[in-house]
């Protein structure tokens, strides 16, 4: 099958009104009335981001999810998105159906719509990237640099559990009960960004950032953008109960850093209370830190690094 067959069957059913069924060179993003249009995009590669025995459909999901989640850390609601594919000669066509339907699934649940993309052939392994639009109200994006000496530090969901499941294909773990281990590589195949928290977020935080590359990585972006200091209270950070099977003693400290948890992590007014976690304060100074029992933890590294 071409390029313009694999569009055609897969991916044009997927197409919004405004993408003319794939058929274009090009497609109209509808605006919408007081909102600003929020844009970002992020890729996902074999053997950096999934493995090639992953179920295509998870891989689609977690392609589509790890943008959403940077939507919904500025405070936008998800509506579009771009896709484009580097396929590799061995692709199959019930691979690319099943990769199809992964991302019927989050179409349904998200309520949005491929605008288009491209797809291309590669004599290595397949990647996929994918262009994300979203609106906020005019003037209400959630940026990194708002974090003010006095604020909480919040983080939505449990950190660690995605790398906690990279951990086990890794086999680095040797006893764990079932329900654990499915529980972990399922939060590392298919990420759970917070999509529907993002209208509270917009009315509560200072400053926010999505946990992609580790828990204080992250966060130190927006200690960075904010000119402060973030410290992390290690034993308020919430954990799982597979993670802390898995880690046991060590799992704060490498959940810390372990990324891939596409859950959001802000700061806003001591006192806050709602589906997430406090876990540290904004003071003045640089960077972001850890502290265990008032003892600062040593951290060899602070988050994922792909160069």
């Amino acid at each position: 099958m071409d390029e313009f067959g694999i569009i055609a069957r897969y991916f044009a059913p997927l197409a919004g009104d405004s993408a003319f069924g794939l058929r274009d060179d090009a497609a109209i993003l509808p605006q919408r009335a007081g909102c600003d249009l929020v844009v970002t995009t992020d890729s996902i590669a074999e053997g950096v981001d999934f493995f090639g025995f992953d179920p295509p459909a998870a891989i689609a999901r977690k392609a589509l999810r790890v943008n959403l989640s940077d939507l919904a850390a500025k405070g936008a609601a998800p509506a579009y998105y771009l896709l484009n594919l580097t396929l590799p000669a061995t692709v199959t066509p019930d691979w690319l159906a099943g990769f199809a339907e992964g991302l019927a699934q989050d179409q349904r649940a998200f309520g949005i719509s491929l605008l288009g993309g491209d797809t291309s052939a590669t004599d290595g392994p397949f990647s996929a990237a994918i262009t994300a639009f979203g609106f906020v109200p005019q003037g209400r994006m959630v940026r990194r640099g708002g974090a003010r000496p006095g604020d909480d530090v919040y983080v939505t969901g449990t950190i660690g559990d995605s790398g906690g499941g990279l951990a086990i294909f890794r086999r680095e773990v040797h006893s764990l009960s079932d329900a654990d281990r499915d529980a972990l590589i399922g939060r590392y195949r298919v990420p759970q960004p917070p999509v529907d928290f993002a209208g509270t977020l917009r009315e509560i935080a200072h400053a926010a950032v999505d946990v992609s590359d580790g828990l204080v990585a992250d966060l130190g972006h927006v200690a960075a953008a904010s000119g402060v200091r973030v410290v992390i209270e290690g034993e308020q950070v919430p954990l799982s109960p597979a993670l802390r099977a898995l880690w046991g003693e060590q799992a704060v400290r490498r959940a810390v850093t372990a990324g891939d948890d596409y859950q959001i992590a802000f700061t806003g007014p001591p006192g806050l209370t709602g589906p997430f976690t406090r876990i540290g304060h904004v003071e003045q100074g640089e960077g972001a830190h850890v502290r265990i029992k008032g003892a600062e933890m040593v951290l060899p590294q602070k988050g994922y690094r792909h160069f």
